[in-house]
Order: structure tokens, then C-alpha cells, then sequence
């Protein structure tokens, strides 16, 4: 059974009155977890289009560059989409069932705000309801200050990166603290550590960009201590 045909069941069973908390509980291990992250997306994505108001050709686009979206499979994609753009729940919720299925220790909630950064910037702009929408649903997912500014340095142009945000560390670490920082991240963004965390192949381009921003924090960290 492909994956979207696992999406078409579970909309199926959205729309039979379970919930989606009952939904992501069946697919909480491999390889549903990816179907689920799959689904997470494409329900937030649908929630942020409201942030907004518009929902346009280029978000599809990213979101297809995101996610392979076979031609017989576009419909229940965009029943998901049109399902999750209209329930009566807030996104808030959304988030919080999301948070609840994921361990936000083992990197999957970082990914996938990557995933809704990605989509947010398709059209260019970065509307302030979108970083709104994407800052509370970071602390809803238990992520830090720290760590969303990292995030959105890397897919907002106008936000300077701040290579120490980047690595997760203050100012004054040391230059060890910073190196084994780097290596760590090197090691949890490579695609089989994403794999094992849920991830669809499909969406490992975004860690290619996450990968860039860390070697770029290290060799700017280094230069600077004279390394």
C-alpha cells in the first residue's frame, strides 16, 4: 500500500468522526511515522494558508518539492489540505496533538517546522501573521527562542544568521563546546539519522540547507577564535 493510499485512510477515518489524536496514535512507529509527519505538514500548511489568507500556486509548488505527490494521489492531498483548512479546531490544537505523538528530544518537530518555513517563504514574502503562526507553533512544539531564530535565518532572507544560534550556544562557549556542537548536527542531519526519525525521502532536501547554515556557523566561529 503506498503512502498516500495510508493518507486516503486516514482521511477516511477523520471524516468517520475520529479524531486526528486517534489517527496519529496508529502510526506512531516506522515506517506509518513517516506517513505522519507527511500528514502533520500538509495539516499545519493548511492552517498556516489561513494565517495569510491566501493560498497560493507557489506554496503548492514547495510543497511539492517537499513531498512527491504522484498525479493519481493530488486528490486526497488536497482533501487533507481542504479538511484541515476547515475544521473548526485552531491550529493551536493542531500543534498540540502533533507535539503530543512526537518526542521533541529526537529531532522530529525541528523538522518539520523546517518543512512549514519551506512553504511559508515559496511565494517570496514572509508575512508577519506566518511568523506569528510559525513562532507558536515552535512553543507549542517545545522549542527554544534559540532554535526558531535559527531556523528562520535560514529561510528568511532579511534575518542575519547568528552562528552561535546555529550550533545552539552562547557567545562565550569555548571553542571545543562549539566543535563538538557542529559535529553533533552534522551527525543528526545526515539523511539515514532523518530517515530513522520518520522523515519520507522525499523531504530530506530540506536538510541540505540545514547542513549549509551549520558548516557556515562552524567555519565563521572558527575564523573568528583565530581556529
Amino acid at each position: 500500500m503506498s503512502v498516500w493510499s495510508r493518507i486516503a485512510d486516514a482521511i477516511a477515518a477523520l471524516r468517520a468522526g475520529e479524531s486526528l489524536t486517534d489517527v496519529f496514535e496508529k502510526l506512531r512507529t516506522p515506517p506509518e511515522r513517516s506517513i505522519a509527519f507527511t500528514i502533520a505538514v500538509i495539516a499545519l500548511g493548511a492552517k498556516m494558508a489561513k494565517a495569510d489568507g491566501l493560498v497560493t500556486r507557489d506554496e503548492v509548488t514547495a510543497f511539492r518539492e517537499v513531498f512527491h505527490i504522484p498525479k493519481s494521489e493530488e486528490d486526497n492531498a488536497a482533501r487533507l489540505f481542504n479538511l484541515a483548512r476547515t475544521d473548526v479546531a485552531g491550529f493551536e490544537e493542531y500543534a498540540s496533538r502533533i507535539a503530543a505523538m512526537f518526542n521533541q528530544a529526537d529531532g522530529v518537530l525541528y523538522d518539520l517546522m523546517e518543512g512549514l518555513f519551506h512553504i511559508a517563504m515559496a511565494d517570496g514574502e514572509y508575512h508577519p501573521n506566518e511568523d506569528d503562526f510559525l513562532h507558536e507553533v515552535a512553543l507549542i512544539f517545545g522549542l527554544s527562542e534559540r532554535e526558531f531564530r535559527a531556523i528562520r535565518t535560514r529561510f528568511v532572507p532579511d534575518a542575519q544568521p547568528d552562528p552561535w544560534d546555529v550550533l545552539g550556544l552562547d557567545p562565550e562557549a569555548s571553542l571545543d563546546d562549539a566543535r563538538s556542537a557542529w559535529r553533533r548536527l552534522v551527525r543528526e542531519s545526515h539523511p539515514d539519522q532523518m530517515i530513522a526519525r520518520g522523515l519520507p525521502e522525499e523531504a530530506l532536501k530540506m536538510a541540505e540547507k540545514r547542513m549549509v547554515a551549520i558548516n557556515r556557523a562552524w567555519e565563521a566561529i572558527s575564523e573568528s577564535r583565530g581556529a
